[in-house]
């Protein structure tokens, strides 16, 4: 059964006052907190002429489910006596904690603990338990028998201190630590592998390995700790420690909580399983579910390290082998739905085709928008530049179905004017010159019929592509695109602002080279 009690001390000693201090899930005592202790120290003070006898109150009682240890602690805090030491200030006012583990009448070791803001906790332990779960202590002690007092400064999580030292007067460590949580579960691997407490160590780690991480951050956390137990092994030259050293590292190199990070089958390479992903989302028969996949997938490819360190031109690879296949297969949609006998198939088969020809096009769009996100769709526009087929098809189609194709023209252009995509003179040119009346026809369709579809961001790309050109170029386009616009109005692309800069670059500051 666990036991508490504040002792107390003769007339003329230091004052002894009841602090408050914390109680685990497990049921063992710990140090209190700083802020707790510079609280209960303040309440104190307030009154410092006012005498009442102390008060030892009664122990809250362990719960029932929570075997208790067999471990006493005392608790002591020590400040000078109000009558005859005058007020310290709280910059100098020394906080002193003392706790005791085991028996105290056969304790032969003292273990100091220096926190911040002038902590010191003196604990009562015994050398043969310290000696035999730390190797921290056993070379101590080793070196000296007759040390009866060890000084631990510069301790920065005191309170977790005390409890691991606590922890080694237990049979069994991993029992303590269920119900805790895993920022405190590394706090104490922490100070575990810093005094060499072998038994916590594969404790922790056991139950780091039972426990889900809840968050990005925290599974940092846990990796970042497991990572530092590897590298750590200074606890000194013995053979001992050497051999202490070589069993964290392989604990740590066998623990089957990293395999929750780390891949051990290097038969399959990342990109592999990248291709087999995108081909399982290009596939899927269930609209919502690709719409959402998309949407997941190109969030993770933004965040995604393979684009990092050279991997960018494999993975962009993949996308590529991705593009050409659903450009074939949205090629071969439009030949069927443009045969002449297709109006007279059955409104299933027609509509299966139409819904393979807006897959299709989806399909192709969600891999421009990750190849743009990657600085990556170059060699794209010349690839959809050359697609003169399709082009010419397109005009026989209803508008209802063939307008999901102008979105890719569309999101090209918004890549270009934005410089995510650098095409060549050359490439731009094509570009226009095949794609952009097929983008005029379908445009006040694409006003209406797409959700996503912002008119005025797609104008700006338009124009800025065409102002790259030659100015013999931007005038044939650009009068083009005016006879178009006076007949259509709002349903062709407004390129006023390009026609300006065009003009002014043509009548107001023409450009005359210096014949010199």
């Amino acid at each position: 059964m666990s036991d508490f009690k504040v002792r107390k001390l003769e007339s003329g000693h230091a004052r002894i006052r009841n602090v408050p201090i914390a109680v685990t899930p497990e049921g063992f005592w710990c140090c209190p907190s700083p802020a707790v202790l510079q609280k209960t120290l303040k309440n104190t003070n307030h009154h410092p002429n006012k005498h009442k006898k102390p008060t030892s109150p009664a122990p809250p009682s362990l719960p029932p489910e929570i075997p208790p240890i067999e471990t006493q602690i005392e608790l002591v805090a020590e400040t000078p006596d109000p009558v005859t030491a005058p007020d310290p200030s709280p910059e100098t006012q020394q906080r002193k904690i003392s706790v005791g583990f085991g028996r105290p009448e056969t304790s032969d070791l003292k273990v100091v603990l220096y926190g911040k803001e002038g902590i010191s906790v003196s604990i009562s332990a015994h050398k043969e338990v310290l000696s035999e779960n730390s190797s921290f202590f056993q070379e101590k002690l080793g070196v000296d028998s007759r040390v009866t007092c060890i000084e631990l400064p510069d301790c920065d999580d005191v309170e977790i201190y005390v409890e691991t030292i606590g922890l080694m007067y237990c049979k069994e460590v991993k029992n303590r630590l269920l119900k805790q949580s895993v920022p405190r579960v590394l706090r104490l691997l922490k100070v575990a592998e810093s005094l060499g407490f072998k038994s916590c160590i594969i404790s922790c780690l056991d139950y780091l390995e039972a426990v889900p991480w809840v968050g990005e951050e925290e599974e940092e956390s846990v990796l970042s700790s497991i990572k530092a137990l590897q590298l750590n092994t200074n606890y000194g030259t013995s053979t001992t420690d050497s051999n202490y050293n070589n069993n964290v590292n392989n604990i740590y190199q066998a623990s089957p909580l990293l395999r929750r990070v780390v891949s051990s089958d290097t038969t399959t390479p990342p990109t592999k399983t990248l291709s087999h992903i995108m081909d399982m989302v290009l596939k899927s028969t269930d609209e919502r579910a690709r719409r959402e996949m998309k949407t997941l997938v190109l969030k993770l490819l933004k965040e995604n390290n393979l684009w990092i360190s050279g991997s960018v031109d494999i993975c962009a690879e993949t996308l590529y082998v991705s593009c050409r296949i659903c450009l074939e297969v949205l090629l071969d949609s439009f030949k069927q739905a443009s045969e002449p006998d297709f109006a007279e198939n059955s409104l299933e088969n027609r509509n299966t085709v139409y819904k393979k020809i807006n897959l299709e096009a989806d399909n192709v769009l969600w891999l421009v928008e990750i190849l743009c996100d990657r600085n990556a769709a170059d060699e794209f526009v010349m690839i959809w530049a050359d697609q003169d087929e399709l082009a010419q098809l397109h005009a026989v189609l209803p508008v209802t179905c063939r307008h999901v194709v102008s979105r890719i023209t569309a999101r090209l252009f918004v890549g270009i004017g934005k410089g995510e995509i650098l095409p060549s003179k050359e490439t731009k040119s094509a570009l226009l010159n095949v794609w952009l009346k097929p983008l005029m026809h379908d445009y006040n369709w694409l006003q209406h019929g797409c959700r996503n579809f912002d008119r005025k961001i797609v104008e700006e790309g338009i124009g800025r592509t065409i102002l790259t050109l030659p100015l013999e170029e931007q005038r044939s386009i650009l009068l083009a695109w005016l006879g178009s616009f006076l007949r259509a109005g709002d349903s062709c692309p407004n390129l006023q602002r390009a026609f300006e800069v065009w003009w002014r670059r043509t009548f107001v500051r023409p450009y005359v080279p210096d014949r010199n």
